[in-house]
């Protein structure tokens, strides 16, 4: 990992094995892999992380998601290409990324109830929290993504 500002695994160890605890969490925690992805994605995409765009596109092309649905997944209301339970997981990623405009609404939460247990909507929303730590921690630091050597632009 390279940082433009400051590298969090030299300057606070503890800190940043505590939120990768976390992240150890969430990969054990029953959710899907692919919904997982696409969960950090679209809160990526809302922060604007690249360095986690990078790591998470990749991520979920390894855990079978498609180009199509990746190229979609930042106008995903007006895809049908989603499942409903996909649609309230990104829903409710949208209302806690922007929660400062949405107060985590009530007809987000509502429409999660029909496709997760009470435990699924917690470990959404903590995955939610989670990605958003680490937009900030990426964006805030400046963490650097490696370019593919065919797509790097001299």
């Amino acid at each position: 990992m390279r940082a433009k500002r400051l590298l969090p695994t030299k300057i606070a160890p503890a800190g940043y094995e505590a939120v990768r605890g976390v992240e150890s969490y969430i990969r054990r925690c029953g959710l899907k892999p692919g919904l997982i992805e696409l969960v950090k994605m679209r809160a990526s995409q809302i922060n604007g992380c690249a360095f986690c765009l990078d790591m998470h596109s990749k991520a979920a092309r390894k855990a079978g998601e498609t180009e199509q649905r990746l190229y979609l997944l930042d106008a995903w209301r007006e895809s049908p290409i989603y499942t409903p339970a996909e649609r309230a997981a990104l829903a409710w990623t949208e209302s806690l990324t922007r929660i400062g405009d949405t107060h985590a609404s009530d007809a987000d939460y509502e429409a999660l109830r029909a496709h997760f247990s009470d435990k699924e909507i917690i470990d959404l929303t903590i995955l939610i929290g989670l990605i958003n730590v680490w937009n900030r921690l990426a964006i805030g630091l400046r963490f650097e993504h490696e370019a593919d050597h065919a797509e790097a632009v001299a």
